[in-house]
């Protein structure tokens, strides 16, 4: 796989809970080596940047710390004390602590290495600290509306070769704050790439997938639409038409050896993901494959050995990672509003018939719920994230004979610890189940889908009805709790902002600053084992099946 410039941290922090959420982000990435001690130690030999904690000092500085930094390392202080000898090694001067509050958080310096691809405010909820500049050479890096005043909330200054940082922000929990803190570590140990860019190249331009992925390489700092591949002329002149400036391919060879081309975004039918790949991964190049990442087991451990041994990267495009309804979910989980959740079910379908595409038939796609199912089990492998200990499947094939997909597809999965989960995807169910149903110990989560149609005014024929698909609007979601009165009580759960393009935002944060990807390698071989697992049983007429995980 990928490997990133390996650097060491030394957090150093009394009461290691109070920042634990960004322990647990830093240490989820295997290039950051974390030590964790209560106390700074006197040899620093092998640390490259150190992070101290409320409470773990003193307001002197420890000598062989500032002596370190001015070396050339770097220092981050979380919270710090307020006395002169910290003040004048920072340039400011911390102010008293004020109330918890939501704060707008803003980059002083929207075009500083540290925000790119970040956005330029945010609020998170966090303890008021001001911060008064005392040296002219104190950068500002985020500063807090407060009052009708930009008050700095995190800082940086030069100290000999190194450099020393503080911030008075305390969410070390909220995601924006997790990656400017840890790219602001990588800034102090002199690992900045602000201007590095990847080539990127398409291999199979489908008006649509192919149209999509161009556009979020397009809107994504650090990523760029070099190249397209495809053997049918009419949709290079699309591409060509699509986007500017754009070298087209008409064989996988000669994108292979584009040396423009750093990543490829493989977006061909299933059957040829695991070839191309290779093909791809032999040749040097990054690789996203579409989704299912392969059709089997023995595919998914070529692709990933190939990757390891090129040091390469290689993940699927799961974009329905950022999916409104799901991340809804996934925070409600996070906040323990149903308890433990220990039981999920998932639907998607109607009845109409099944396209005449490839996608319908099963050689090719490699089942019905390849398609769908590869998007809405890598939800359920990310929600449950035990170990699956049996699948089993059942399907019909009753009414659409002139395809080869089943036209219904159940899948059940058993996890360690006794959870379950159970995905369906029908063609031929005339009432739809709801989208979500989950299980907790404290209550449920209820998705039901929602039919949205828009109209426009025709002078001549009076309206025409555009219907959007169901599987692209949001559905409606309800959390049942159980009051203390022994009443189930149904509130609306909060959904986020939709956004766009958040899968290119961070694969470009993975491969050029390490940060974690959101749908990691590992949960797309989850799934194709699943997959797998399900045709088994399915075939076998039901029988449950062991996962090769």
């Amino acid at each position: 796989m990928l490997v990133q410039s390996s650097f060491s941290v030394l957090v150093a922090a009394e009461d290691e809970a109070a920042c634990a959420p960004l322990l647990t982000y830093l240490n989820n990435m295997p290039h950051v080596h974390l030590t964790v001690m209560p106390k700074v130690p006197r040899d620093l030999g092998d640390v490259d940047a150190v992070v101290t904690a409320a409470g773990t000092g003193e307001t002197e500085p420890p000598e062989s710390l500032t002596d370190f930094v001015k070396a050339g390392g770097g220092w981050l202080l979380l919270n710090p004390a307020d006395g002169k000898p910290l003040t004048e090694l920072l340039g400011v001067r911390c102010g008293r602590p004020g109330p918890a509050a939501e704060l707008r958080v803003l980059f002083r310096n929207p075009k500083h290495p540290l925000a790119v691809r970040l956005p330029d405010a945010v609020y998170l909820k966090s303890v008021h600290r001001p911060m008064d500049i005392t040296a002219v050479d104190t950068e500002i890096l985020l500063y807090a509306d407060w009052q009708y005043r930009h008050n700095p909330v995190l800082v940086c200054r030069p100290l000999g070769k190194g450099k020393v940082a503080a911030t008075t922000l305390q969410a070390y929990d909220n995601p924006f704050l997790q990656q400017v803190l840890y790219r602001l570590i990588r800034y102090l140990t002199g690992r900045t790439e602000p201007n590095r860019t990847l080539g990127v190249g398409i291999l199979g331009y489908a008006p649509s997938v192919g149209r999509y992925h161009g556009q979020g390489v397009q809107n994504t700092t650090g990523l760029a639409l070099r190249a397209v591949c495809d053997e049918n002329p009419g949709r290079l002149e699309q591409a060509g038409q699509d986007f500017v400036d754009l070298k087209t391919h008409t064989t996988a060879e000669t994108l292979a050896d584009d040396p423009a081309v750093d990543l490829v975004i493989v977006a061909t039918a299933p059957n040829t993901h695991a070839d191309l790949a290779l093909q791809m991964m032999t040749a040097g190049k990054h690789v996203v494959c579409e989704k299912p990442l392969a059709l089997s087991r023995d595919e998914t451990h070529a692709m990933v050995s190939a990757a390891e041994t090129g040091g390469l990267h290689l993940s699927c495009h799961q974009n329905r990672r950022w999916d409104v309804d799901y991340l809804a979910i996934r925070h409600a989980l996070s906040e323990r509003l149903i308890g433990d959740l220990f039981y999920l079910e998932t639907f998607v379908g109607g009845f109409s018939h099944p396209c005449g595409y490839w996608h319908s038939h099963a050689p090719i796609s490699g089942g019905t719920a390849y398609d769908w199912g590869a998007h809405y089990l890598d939800w359920v492998v990310s929600l449950m994230p035990e170990k699956a200990a049996a699948v089993s499947s059942s399907s019909h094939k009753r009414v659409w004979h002139d395809v080869t997909n089943a036209d219904q597809e159940r899948i059940h999965i058993r996890f360690d610890g006794g959870k379950e989960a159970e995905f369906v995807h029908s063609d031929i169910a005339a009432v739809r189940k709801p989208k979500w149903y989950l299980l907790g110990t404290e209550g449920a989560i209820l998705g039901q889908w929602q039919d949205i149609a828009t109209y426009s005014v025709d002078p001549v024929l009076y309206f025409h009805r555009h219907d959007i698909p169901a599987t692209e609007m949001t559905p409606d979601l309800t959390l049942y709790r159980r009051h203390a009165s022994g009443q189930i009580v149904p509130q609306k759960l909060a959904q986020p902002v939709r956004q766009h393009y958040l899968f290119h935002q961070n694969l470009a944060d993975h491969l050029i600053t390490g940060e974690p990807l959101v749908a990691p390698l590992t949960d797309s071989v989850r799934v194709v084992a699943i997959l797998e697992a399900a045709k088994r049983s399915a075939a076998a007429g039901g029988r449950p099946e062991v996962v090769d995980e």
